[in-house]
């Protein structure tokens, strides 16, 4: 129980900023939107999916694996400074190596083949790679010490300043050249700051002496497994993307991106916990502790459902007002493709979590069976269903291959050796999403108005959802008293509680 209560904690550490990061992206998004266009939006939306693509070999290859490792205590003499020794060395190789590629193929005009104005983004993106490198390896060494309350107002200082200077710029008449000095900037400060944490915790002089000995071969497993998952994970968000633009255009593309990024606000929470869960649950990997995984995956497991559920529901609902008011009228053709999207992204943020788990565990050939199939479904669908279909074909193909990841990772993590859905009463749960959907859909059918809309349903829906769920059993009574005792309530309210 105090585990539980002290993981619950260090979610919480990490929930509020996670709220204020998409708060701000919330805001930004639309203004983004509107002060780029549809077209450049779309280019800037294809960028980012490069980028992320381009930095798996990367930035993968140090990220779970410096948190991970740090995490682990191990009888080693100066453990975390010769973890942070070998993965400070390896993130400077591959951030000089892949900086210097991006260089090279700009200058032999691969990047004006993308499109006019590519080779200027092009020449950025290397600037990009090399400091967001330096920026996940600290955040993630962050992550691995345990300190959550550190790494979470530095994501609200990265967003932040991504999203004011970006948009400053672009104001400005710099357009996406503006957007990615942008995240130049708050990668750079946001690992200086980061590092100078992370240096007031080691010893100096440990880090740059010479190591005795370190399970190099272990590190390299990995790290290379990792690799691999990681880019199958990715191309689950970005080839979907990037073929829109290939085969439709840019337009289109950047009316998809936004259905694509509204979607994706369902998965606040699972990414929460996937970012937790990693450091988390190797220290119980490494000490066998296979029921404590079973309890705490098939509870989390529960939870998320029910939360994206409704979230899921609210968003589907109120789709043909929030999209045209949020982005402008211009975009409401990106309602259908949200529509679609959402039942995958549902299946989506459920499998998240468990992600984190099963690496935890160390064995990724598992996970990668289970990631690489949904993978290639993706990529097959999205290859005959855009020509068709065009965005609408890729909502459709994107969100089999989303849905399909839960599925695949619960096989995972039987195989594994724990049980994530042994309590997921996944008939409860739909009893009350039905019954819920029905309410919630009949009440925004009732109000005219757009805003009135927005402020009411919302409210409505989570009281009606809330209630059925514990009527019918999808959540428990004392466990609803439980998570409320460790919300940081007023000592007045939780005194009231039971127990």
């Amino acid at each position: 129980m105090k585990g539980t209560t002290q993981l619950f904690r260090r979610f919480l550490s990490l929930l509020g900023p996670k709220l204020i990061t998409t708060i701000l992206a919330v805001v930004s998004t639309p203004v983004i939107v509107r002060l780029l266009g549809p077209a450049s939006y779309g280019d800037y939306a294809v960028l980012l999916s490069v980028y992320s693509l381009y930095m798996i070999p990367i930035s993968a290859a140090i990220t779970e694996g410096v948190q991970k490792f740090l995490a682990e205590e191990r009888d080693t003499e100066a453990w975390i400074e010769r973890v942070l020794q070998f993965y400070l060395g390896v993130a400077l190789l591959l951030a000089l190596v892949g900086s210097g590629v991006l260089l090279v193929v700009t200058d032999l005009g691969v990047a004006e083949r993308v499109g006019e104005g590519f080779t200027r983004y092009f020449y950025l993106l290397a600037g990009f790679v090399f400091v967001g490198q330096f920026r996940a390896l600290s955040m993630h060494s962050l992550l691995g010490f345990g300190f959550e309350q550190v790494k979470g107002p530095l994501g609200v200082l990265k967003k932040g300043l991504t999203v004011g200077v970006g948009i400053g710029l672009v104001a400005g008449g710099l357009g996406v050249v503006g957007m990615l000095l942008g995240h130049i900037v708050a990668n750079a400060l946001t690992a200086i700051i980061a590092g100078a944490v992370i240096l007031r915790r080691i010893s100096l002089r440990e880090l740059f002496s010479l190591p005795d000995s370190l399970p190099y071969r272990e590190f390299l497993s990995f790290n290379g497994l990792n690799i691999v998952l990681v880019l199958l994970v990715m191309s689950l968000f970005h080839v979907d993307v990037i073929m829109v633009r290939t085969l439709v255009g840019d337009e289109a593309t950047g009316y998809y991106k936004a259905a694509l990024s509204l979607a994706e606000y369902i998965w606040i929470v699972p990414i929460v916990l996937q970012g937790l869960l990693l450091h988390s649950s190797s220290t119980l990997w490494s000490e066998n502790r296979y029921d404590e995984l079973s309890a705490l995956a098939g509870r989390i497991t529960r939870y998320t459902a029910l939360l994206v559920v409704l979230m899921a529901i609210g968003l589907g609902t109120l789709a043909d007002r929030v999209v045209p008011l949020y982005y402008g009228e211009p975009f409401a053709v990106a309602t259908t493709p949200l529509l679609l999207l959402l039942p995958g992204a549902v299946g989506f943020a459920v499998a998240r979590p468990l992600q984190a788990i099963c690496q935890g565990s160390g064995q990724l050939r598992v996970l990668i069976a289970a990631v690489g199939v949904a993978a290639a479904l993706n990529v097959g669908l999205n290859a005959a269903l855009i020509p068709l279909f065009g965005m609408n074909g890729a909502a459709t193909a994107t969100s089999v291959a989303y849905g399909s990841m839960f599925v695949l990772l619960v096989w995972a993590s039987r195989r594994l050796g724990y049980d994530p859905v042994a309590d997921l009463r996944a008939a409860r749960i739909g009893l009350t999403a039905a019954l819920a959907g029905g309410i919630i859909v009949g009440t925004s059918r009732l109000i005219d108005a757009d805003f009135l809309a927005l402020g009411v349903v919302p409210v409505v829906g989570l009281g009606t959802f809330s209630l059925l769920a514990i009527t019918l059993g999808a959540v428990d009574t004392d466990e609803v008293v439980e998570i409320l005792a460790k919300l940081p309530l007023p000592t007045r309210v939780t005194a009231l509680l039971p127990g």
